[in-house]
């Protein structure tokens, strides 16, 4: 069986506008990638974990965020690495300046025989559409679509497939 992963993907209303959260991850991999790297805070699901129950424990344990009320389901999303992410969406208006990520711990540089720690998320942000679809990583861009079509977005597949695409490098 895929492994199963759950995520909870934020947003909020501002000024006519809606924003997305998002969560770049920590580490040396990920410390100089920018667009295409983005997530909704998610993770594994624990052994007899509900996945409604994992998505709010990795959204507390990535970004200190702790949602009671109700989630808005969004669906099941495979990965392209065969991961599946149960996804939810909820509103709120997180303060990214109060972010608390819990960490891992990962023998850096490769082979030196040392360990370093590292937060889970190193910093975390909130983004336009458009914004975010450049930023979320590949597999989870459809999680943002359906969110933004449950909120009445226009989002037309053919301009969203394009855009990503586009930012692969790939030609279009």
């Amino acid at each position: 069986m895929a492994p199963q992963s759950a995520g909870i993907l934020i947003f909020r209303r501002t000024t006519g506008t809606v924003q997305f959260l998002l969560a770049h991850p920590g580490g040396p991999f990920w410390s100089k990638k920018d667009d295409g790297s983005w997530s909704i805070p998610k993770g594994l699901c624990q052994e007899r974990e509900t996945a409604i129950d994992a998505a709010r424990r990795e959204l507390r344990e990535e970004i200190g965020l702790t949602i009671t009320g109700d989630l808005v389901e969004l669906g099941k999303f495979k990965q392209p690495s065969g991961k599946v992410i149960s996804a939810w969406a909820a509103e709120s208006d997180f303060d990214v300046a109060g972010l608390r990520s819990n960490g891992f711990s990962l023998e850096w540089p490769p082979r030196s025989g040392s360990r370093m720690e590292f937060p889970e998320v190193d910093r975390a942000g909130w983004f336009s559409f458009t914004e975010a679809a450049a930023k979320i990583t590949r597999g989870q861009l459809p999680i943002l679509l359906r969110l933004a079509t449950e909120l009445g977005f226009d989002v037309p597949a053919a301009k969203s497939s394009s855009a990503q695409t586009k930012r692969r490098g790939e030609q279009t």
